[in-house]
This record gives structure tokens, sequence and C-alpha cells, in this order.
């Protein structure tokens, strides 16, 4: 009866001041939405939908939303602020990435079946053999937040032609008009794509799509960002005690 007493005071207050902020945002500190620190970002989320490797939404993808450390959610609005000077803007393909999804990415490529219309993402390679060359892994820095992957977009922004499952699209290193379509800057290859080309320095590509991956590799380096050698679209971010997470992604 003692503790009864205090329940009313409890439900006025909830309703004055709503539930916790943990509650609503649906994402846990230090993890932010990052549309609630930069708007001005594109967001292209591969992983909830099915114009990826996999050819079908990941576990925990229940949104299309970028999900990443406050901090580093931050450092990335600077270089947004820097790009826009330049009439340049992000977007983004991948942020926070729950453990499941990374798993699910392990059984994919152990599966056995045969490659489908996701072969366009390795058009050379065996997708057995996509661990050993570096491009998936076991445990992911996009789980921890401090990881993401990117592109430029010119503005103002073309507008996105939809991705069509039934269409036949070229391979990610095809000329980009025969590629899944993309409004981004044409850096060489298209986004995830597992093949010696989309390493950040090849020199396999024409020159205008090397100066575009040099601006954005400054641009991110100038704020902290480290390039994945092997992905021009893969930066992380310096953050202490970065833990690994498997919360599900869910709308604002």
């Amino acid at each position: 009866m003692r503790g009864m007493r205090w329940w009313p005071l409890a439900a006025l207050l909830l309703t004055a001041f709503g539930p916790p902020a943990l509650a609503r945002a649906g994402v846990p500190a230090p993890l932010v939405y990052l549309r609630d620190i930069d708007a001005s970002i594109a967001q292209d989320m591969r992983y909830a939908g099915t114009d990826n490797f996999v050819g079908r939404p990941l576990p925990g993808y229940d949104a299309a939303e970028c999900v990443l450390r406050r901090e580093v959610a931050q450092a990335l609005s600077q270089v947004q602020a820097d790009l826009a000077k330049s009439n340049l803007s992000f977007k983004t393909y991948d942020c926070y990435r729950p453990k499941r999804a990374v798993a699910a990415m392990a059984r994919w490529a152990n599966d056995g079946a045969r490659d489908g219309a996701s072969k366009r993402f390795y058009p050379t390679l065996d997708k057995r053999t996509l661990f050993a060359s570096g491009y998936i892994a076991t445990q992911s820095a996009h789980s921890t937040g401090t990881a993401i992957d990117l592109t430029l977009i010119r503005l103002p922004a073309a507008p996105a032609t939809a991705f069509d499952p039934a269409a036949h699209y070229g391979s990610c290193t095809a000329p980009a008009a025969q590629r899944a379509p993309d409004n981004s800057i044409d850096m060489g290859t298209g986004f995830d794509c597992f093949d010696t080309k989309s390493h950040t320095a090849s020199p396999a590509i024409g020159a205008e799509q090397q100066r575009a991956r040099a601006t954005l590799l400054a641009a991110m380096r100038r704020h902290g960002f480290k390039n994945y050698f092997r992905e021009w679209w893969h930066f992380t971010f310096a953050a202490p005690d970065a833990r690994a997470y498997d919360f599900p992604i869910v709308p604002r």
C-alpha cells in the first residue's frame, strides 16, 4: 500500500513529460539517428531493401535510417558543412549494423546457393571467398556505430531513379549508366562492389573518378575519419569504449 501512494504522482509525471527519451528514440545512448543531428545528409540505406549483395533486407533493418554514435554523427555533420561550400552533399548507404545482420551476411556467403542477380556485386569472385578477400567479416565496426558507408552527390540533388528488382543491371564495375540506378557522383564502381577497382587508390578507374574519390577521402580525413583501403565508401571514426550492439533499427 505504501508503494501505491506514489503511483498517482508517477502517472502525473509520465503524462506531463512523456516516456523516457530512450524509449522514444529507439536507440541506446550514445547512439542517435543521423537525421536528428543533420537532416541535410541524404540517406539510401541499402540493407533495408533489396539493392544489396544479399538481395533482400537484412535482419535488424526494420527502418531505412542511419544510426551512429553521437560524436560520429556530429563529426559527419561538420564534413557535410564543408562539402556544402562546393555544392556537394553526402549520401549514406549504411551506418550502424546490428550484429544479427553481420551474422546473416556470413550465412549467405556460406550457404552454397547459386549466384543470382546479386552476382553483379562480385563479378569476378566466388562469394565463398569474400571473407578471405577482406570484403566481409564476422565482426564489423558498423555494429559499434563508428563506421559508415557513404558517397557524394551534387547539389541540387538529381532525383533518384527507383531500383527495379526485376531489371537486369550491369556489374558494379560497369560504366555508371549500366549499373543499378544511383544519383551519386560516379566513383568508378558502385557501392559494395567486391572488386579491386573498389580499392580507394585503384589506378584502374578514370581520372575523373579518381578525383571524386580524392575529394571524399580528403574531406573525411580533415575531421578524423579513416578510410578502409579496399572500399572507397567505408570510413571509421575512433571512439572510446565503442561496444557492438544488436538492437534493431526502428522508425524514428
